[in-house]
């Protein structure tokens, strides 16, 4: 049988200095042994892989072992050190609640706690993945958890702490373990590297830190079944190939075909992707990673922000340079939107090869159109460039001429010269502030195509023509079937305020929605029957028109005498009452 262990167990960590990633936990806990505050049960909750369990062995390891160190470390020579490290400590147990989760194995549990240690000063229980407890064993686990023997110390361990119910969290003193950063994935695996003679290349271990997700244990997994133990050699391509993981050579050959606007490229790169095996919303993922670094590199301060490998690093730089900030920002809205929609659309590939394109498009068309207008022919077939520079020559010898009238005082002569104009510059350097806009930059293109829309049509009217329009527009509606909406109309004339601006008072909030169901198409009718392309429509709710509206039947009564007086005499002459 082979000897080999896995890294993972291998190089577990025996003391608190060697836990990589939880300082914090790791340095509350050793305060709280040398300073004897201990509390007598302990809840550790986090991530898979991250030291819950690590942390909960050293800290019961360390509690009982008798000559601790300087530093809070167990001795590793006492005969509960020594117990422990052999696996057949008497005092420290260990349960797993995934298996014994019924009230049966916690009474046991129960049951052992009353009793005192053989060696050392506590009996230390460790429950890993408590959640997986029934409600019926956390219901009977909870008296001994708040008035535990002075000899006992528990200690809870779980991946999910929401599953726990609030009466057991009350009752811990509870720790939040966070996922590993990648740079401390990479250092842990360099000292493995080295310990185990192995030459690993520095982009390989970013991949397997990146891929990990904050799991050191899982980075450990992926280390001992990528390292080829014939040559004990790590390579970043034979990572890349077995984790399935797109080279970044792709994202930078594709970045570099959309930023020349070679659309041919861009979809020959995509088809050769997809060929390889990989899915098209990991490509588009990896995509918008890959523009989310290149953004990172734009600015000096948050380059620290890119977790890749010294030779990507000057990849990735030298290609921000070369990349335009609207045309990160606006790529990154795309493939986010293609993201959004990858798991509904039917033809996937068409989705993505769309963004590609549309991608491949920004500021190709903007570009174009300056580059013909720059070369527009003048009648006499010269560029513009050519007729400005003839023109400037023109004039610098023109006054050459009044300096020479000048300085002759003996001419007598009256010399007239007609100096033109200096032409108008023709090309105009635009210049843009530090601080940019993200909304205005992907609103460019919308700003763009209102510049080339018709000119705006602003033509004066009065309110008897405003009244008439009106009034054709809640007839076109009656004849449609839309009855509310005519009603609504009619029994709420607008009044015209400061020449374009209509304002409708109403009631209550039912024709609030109505009206503004129907805003944008009353504003296009106005507007076109008006001819007035300013033309705004603004409804509020007044109480003054609440006021006129009969709600009891004595109200409704008095609006009908306001109209018929003669009701007035039938009521007092049959004695009638209205309310009734």
């Amino acid at each position: 049988m082979s000897d080999f262990i896995v890294s993972a167990r291998k190089y577990r960590p025996f003391a608190f200095t060697d836990v990589v990633g939880q300082n914090a936990i790791t340095s509350t806990l050793s305060n709280a042994i040398r300073d004897n505050h201990l509390a007598q049960s302990f809840l550790f909750c986090g991530p898979r892989g991250v030291g819950k369990t690590t942390c909960a062995r050293i800290l019961a390891k360390t509690i009982n072992c008798e000559n601790i160190t300087e530093n809070i470390n167990a001795c590793n020579e006492c005969d509960s050190c020594k117990s422990f490290n052999e696996s057949h400590s008497f005092n420290i147990h260990e349960l797993d609640a995934a298996s014994n989760n019924s009230v049966d194995d916690i009474r046991n549990l129960v049951e052992q706690v009353r009793f005192a240690p053989q060696v050392g000063k506590y009996n230390i229980y460790i429950i890993d993945e408590v959640h997986m407890l029934s409600s019926s064993a956390f219901n009977a686990f909870l008296k001994t958890l708040e008035e535990p023997p002075a000899h006992a110390i528990f200690i809870l361990a779980t991946t999910e702490k929401h599953k726990i119910i609030p009466t057991i969290l009350s009752r811990c003193q509870i720790f939040d373990f966070r996922s590993i950063s990648i740079q401390n994935i990479i250092d842990h695996l360099k000292y493995v590297s080295k310990s185990e003679k192995i030459i690993s290349e520095d982009d390989a271990l970013h991949i397997i830190a990146q891929k990990s997700g904050g799991s050191l244990r899982d980075s450990l997994s992926m280390f001992d079944r990528l390292v080829n133990a014939s040559d004990l050699t790590l390579t970043y391509k034979s990572v890349i190939e077995n984790l399935n993981i797109l080279d970044h050579d792709y994202y930078l050959k594709m970045t570099d075909a959309i930023i020349k606007h070679d659309v041919s490229e861009v979809l020959l790169i995509l088809n050769e992707i997809l060929n390889n095996g990989f899915d098209g919303h990991q490509f588009v993922n990896g995509l918008a990673t890959h523009i989310r670094d290149l953004l990172v590199c734009k600015n000096p301060e948050t380059v620290v922000l890119l977790e890749k490998g010294e030779e990507l690093q000057k990849k990735y730089l030298s290609q921000s340079a070369n990349c335009d900030l609207k045309f990160l920002i606006k790529s990154l809205k795309m493939t986010n939107e293609c993201d959004v929609q990858y798991r509904v659309s039917k033809n996937q590939r068409l989705l993505v090869e769309l963004c590609l394109l549309m991608m491949a498009s920004i500021g190709q068309f903007s570009a174009e159109k300056k580059k013909n207008k720059n070369s527009i022919i003048a009648p006499n077939k010269a560029p513009i460039e050519k007729i400005a520079e003839k023109q400037n020559k023109e004039e610098v010898k023109k006054e050459e001429i009044i300096t020479e009238v000048k300085e002759n005082e003996t001419l007598k002569t009256e010399v007239k010269v007609e100096v033109q104009e200096k032409p108008p510059t023709v090309f105009k350097q635009r210049i843009k502030s530090s601080t940019i806009s993200i909304s205005g930059i992907l609103d460019d293109e919308k700003e763009d195509d209102e510049k080339q829309r018709s000119p705006i049509i602003e033509e004066d009217f009065s309110e008897t023509e405003m009244m008439k329009v009106w009034n054709d527009f809640a007839n076109i509606k009656k004849e449609d079937g839309r009855t509310n909406l005519f009603i609504t109309l009619t029994a709420l004339p607008p009044n015209l305020k400061d020449k374009n601006k209509i304002e409708i008072k109403i009631s209550n909030d039912a024709q609030q929605k109505l009206l503004n169901e129907n805003r944008v198409e009353l504003m296009e009718y106005l507007r076109k029957k008006l001819k007035n392309d300013t033309i705004e429509v603004v409804t509020f709710i007044t109480e003054e028109i609440k006021t006129d509206i009969p709600y009891t039947s004595t109200d409704k009564f008095n609006k009908m005498i306001e109209k018929n007086t003669s009701l007035k005499v039938l009521r007092d002459e049959l004695g009638l009452d209205p309310d009734y």
